[in-house]
């Protein structure tokens, strides 16, 4: 059994900025989460996408005061820490302003139950054992599942699912499988979720971007005692 693994690529105003090496399912809502993570669009009416018809590619229009928005920004590739994926910013905590506490996490009890739906809707996870998976949820049931080999890749392609379906996400959760790094945690907070959940643990740097945006990290999520990881200007 292996996990199917493909590149994607994505030009930019006809350049070539990113290729993803991903599980080939979702790749809109790919190209859009990781367009809005990284500052590119804001909403989906900001980009104009067209898929290659002869490869697994698309070219991106966007407007050139967002492509300004992003160069002022001073961004440099960087390879980080989760499946190899290149970012084209710094995920540095200094540069997130420090926000007040935007949400809280479910219970114990609650946590365990959306984990428990999380990975009983793992259907390739099911077949493989090899994938992520990620989703968002407001505590009581689960938005937009995604499932990919990369982790980064399965919460950019709920982030673009939700911008898709017009789903406001700021306050909502988000749980994912594996590691909460420095890069996922600031396209959460990015995106303005209230807090972010794993059976995991989260990285130093997470934790002080998330300390910064008024985000809640939960480590251990699924054991008895989760490790809440609170921001700096929490009640």
């Amino acid at each position: 059994m292996a996990v199917e693994e493909v590149p994607v690529w994505l030009e930019v105003n006809g350049v070539p900025t990113v290729t993803w090496m991903c599980t080939p399912e979702l790749l809109e809502e790919l190209v859009l989460g990781w367009l809005h993570g990284e500052g590119y669009i804001t909403a989906v009416d900001q980009v104009h996408l067209r898929p290659c018809a002869t490869d697994l590619g698309f070219w991106a229009e966007i407007p050139e005061a967002r492509l300004a928005a992003v160069a002022a920004e001073r961004r440099r590739p960087v390879l980080a820490s989760g499946c190899g994926a290149v970012s084209t910013f710094l995920a540095d905590p200094a540069s997130v302003p420090t926000q007040p506490l935007r949400g809280s996490p479910p219970g114990v009890t609650v946590m365990r139950d959306r984990f428990k739906e999380l990975f009983a809707r793992g259907a390739r996870y099911e077949e493989t054992g090899g994938v992520h998976a990620a989703a968002l949820t407001n505590g009581t049931e689960l938005f937009h599942h995604a499932e990919d080999i990369g982790r980064h890749n399965a919460v950019d392609k709920v982030l673009g699912a939700a911008l898709l379906a017009g789903r406001p996400v700021t306050g909502l959760g988000l749980l994912v499988t594996g590691r909460i790094s420095a890069e996922l945690a600031f396209k959460a907070a990015r995106a303005e979720l209230a807090w972010v959940a794993t059976p995991s643990v989260p990285s130093t740097l997470a934790v002080e971007v998330a300390r910064r945006s008024g985000m809640v990290l939960v480590g251990r999520a699924v054991s008895g005692t989760p490790q809440l990881h609170r921001p700096a200007l929490a009640p």
